[in-house]
């Protein structure tokens, strides 16, 4: 528990006043019997609560909402309760404007539809994208897509063109080769057409036949052969390069698609992002339709953690439409709620829907009227949260009623039984406070009240017992007196009331050792008083200055016995200044022992009973004449 005020007041007391009271060794300090405020401050730690601190509200705990067996995720829920109260106070969406928007949208999906009697168009749909995204709601998504596809296109028809280009240098290689070929069989140079013998010499008769005559700048050893065989190896590398590019350019160009998709995909944005998907097949029918992302991407991990696949395109598709459906079926279900008065499942699976498809027409065009009414039971179920976590409990049965008279399916089981547990606590820890109190133990009432209050501080009963408190008599105000005088070290009052202070701290060891010790001193320093006053009725002002300097040095913060010297001193004036100067000498480094012996010389001739002189002069001798 936290210390109270008082507890901390008193053991800041400063060690100037502990001269008359000096308290225990371990800080300890009398407790107050009862707190002062019957309101104390809440504990730093959250009181355990049998609700666990929550009750059923709207408030899922997941980030993520499952369709189809992959949970999307609906990001921070505090973001999404804020959102959730704007949409409930928002007009429907069902303007003009709007219901073009969704016409539009609509004729989209139609005319790219695989089951159009003519086939997908995909130039008239691509038509209808600037005028869907000239509506707010778009967000300008629709033009995005339309820039994406117009890119993609653009990439398309590059491809082509390369294509293209590698069919006509491919034609040009073909020819290249027919050439080579007639020109290695027929080419010979005319003016060389005798036959050569192959033989021992060229005149004379040999064993061998004649062979053709060749040229060796001509057919397959020529430089224009060499020049075609080059030429025909350059030609393969530039097809390849072509190929590569029209690979690399058509990847990249999907990639940059998908990124488009999957983000509109975890924006819940369903319906663009089967106009995508849509639009993507009939740009690319070559069946590659893997997302290519990352495997580490939480996208992905969506995918595989929940179904065990790759993600596909048409994952994305069978996932947005899905998703409209569960929104439709959510819908559905609120409505019929609504219609039996069971607000509270009909504000969760609103909620729901909200968050799975909050741009959905179905969401986006509920009546405002059927809104308000979920609004209204919402607010009064979180200010409910608020009042339990605040321990207002009265406001909170307040509220539980009213509640179950808006909402037949209102689960107020957990709110009444916790209600009525800590409704009971606070009563119990108060009756215990007073039998306490009665018996005179006011430190057990005190930390019984103090619980009471920590359960419940608006307990009604708290301020019957503060006002029991205020009418039981002067015992406890007294308590509070003598630690409010023994925290300021006003020990003065203290012996003055004495007479009603004994009985209050009656039976508190603490408190009682706190007086004795306050009067034994107090007695002492009136005793030196007392023979002081007899000295200066004999005129011996010097023996009463010094009755008092003597205990003075021992209770240096009594005003009473301050007072008293004050009076003393232009009486001995002389012999004081002589002290002084005399334990100055001493004092001093090194010591003036002569000078100071002479001073205190000179004090006890000025009164020469004089203790404190005798003991100076004393001192200075012992160390001029040390014993051997």
């Amino acid at each position: 528990m936290k210390t109270p005020l008082l507890f901390l007041l008193l053991g800041l007391v400063s060690p100037a006043f502990a001269q008359v009271y000096t308290p225990p060794a371990d800080g300890g300090t009398p407790a107050p019997s009862v707190p002062t405020d019957n309101s104390p401050t809440p504990q730093n730690q959250a009181a355990a609560s049998p609700l666990g601190q929550e009750i059923p509200m709207l408030d899922m705990s997941a980030e993520t909402i499952t369709v189809g067996g992959v949970a999307i995720p609906i990001g921070d829920n505090r973001l999404l309760k804020a959102r959730f109260e704007k949409y409930l106070n928002q007009p429907p969406e069902t303007d003009a404007d709007a219901a073009e928007y969704r016409k539009n949208v609509a004729d989209i999906l139609a005319s790219i539809s695989p089951f159009r009697s003519a086939g997908p168009d995909l130039y008239a749909g691509f038509k209808l994208l600037p005028a869907a995204s000239s509506y707010p709601g778009d967000a300008n998504l629709c033009m995005s897509l339309a820039e994406s596809i117009y890119m993609a296109m653009l990439a398309k028809n590059n491809s082509n063109a390369l294509r293209t280009l590698n069919k006509s240098i491919e034609d040009e290689k073909h020819a290249i080769i027919r050439q080579a070929d007639w020109d290695a069989r027929n080419d010979r140079d005319k003016s060389l057409g005798e036959a050569t013998p192959v033989g021992n010499g060229g005149g004379g008769k040999g064993k061998g036949a004649n062979q053709p005559a060749t040229n060796p700048g001509s057919g397959t050893n020529s430089l224009k052969y060499e020049e075609t065989l080059r030429r025909i190896v350059e030609i393969e590398a530039l097809k390849k390069v072509n190929i590569l590019q029209t690979e690399a350019q058509t990847i990249q160009t999907k990639a940059q698609y998908q990124v488009t998709m999957v983000q509109w995909f975890a924006q819940r944005r369903y319906e663009h992002v089967l106009m995508a998907a849509r639009f993507y097949n009939q740009i690319w029918k070559d069946g590659d339709a893997t997302l290519r992302i990352d495997k580490d991407s939480d996208v992905s991990k969506l995918f595989s953690s929940s179904l065990g696949i790759s993600p596909t395109v048409a994952s994305l598709d069978s996932l947005s439409n899905e998703a409209i459906r569960e929104v439709a079926k959510y819908i559905e279900a609120f409505d019929l709620l609504l219609s039996r008065d069971e607000l509270h499942s009909a504000s969760q699976r609103l909620l729901e829907a909200y968050a799975l498809g909050e741009y959905l027409g179905p969401v986006a065009t509920l009546p405002l009227d059927k809104k308000r009414r979920v609004a209204e039971y919402v607010r009064d179920l979180y200010e409910l949260y608020g009042t339990l976590q605040a321990r207002d409990y009265v406001k909170g049965k307040e509220l539980a009623t009213r509640l179950k008279t808006l909402a037949k399916d209102f689960p107020s089981s957990k709110v009444d039984s916790a209600i009525a547990a800590y409704t009971l606590a606070s009563d119990l820890a108060i009756e215990e406070a007073k039998a306490h109190l009665i018996a005179r133990e006011s430190d057990k009432a005190a930390r019984k009240i103090q619980a009471a209050a920590e359960i419940w501080p608006t307990n009604p009963k708290l301020q019957e017992f503060r006002d029991l408190v205020n009418n039981s008599g002067g015992v406890v105000v007294a308590r509070n007196d003598f630690d409010r005088l023994l925290s300021e070290g006003n020990y003065r009052e203290i012996a003055k009331r004495q007479y009603e202070f004994a009985p209050a701290i009656q039976g508190d060891a603490t408190r009682e050792d706190a007086f004795k010790q306050i009067m034994g001193n107090l007695k002492e320093i009136e005793e030196s008083i007392g023979k002081a006053s007899e000295f200066s009725r004999m005129g011996q002002s010097y023996g009463a200055w010094e009755q008092l300097a003597e205990i003075r040095e021992r209770f240096p913060d009594d005003p009473k016995l301050g007072r008293e010297l004050e009076l003393l001193a232009p009486k001995v004036a002389d012999f004081t200044l002589a002290l002084d100067k005399a334990r100055q000498f001493e004092s001093r480094t090194p010591k003036q022992t002569g000078s100071s012996l002479s001073w205190y010389l000179k004090a006890r001739s000025i009164h020469p009973p004089s203790a404190q002189a005798d003991k100076g002069i004393q001192r200075i001798l012992d160390e001029l004449l040390p014993a051997q």
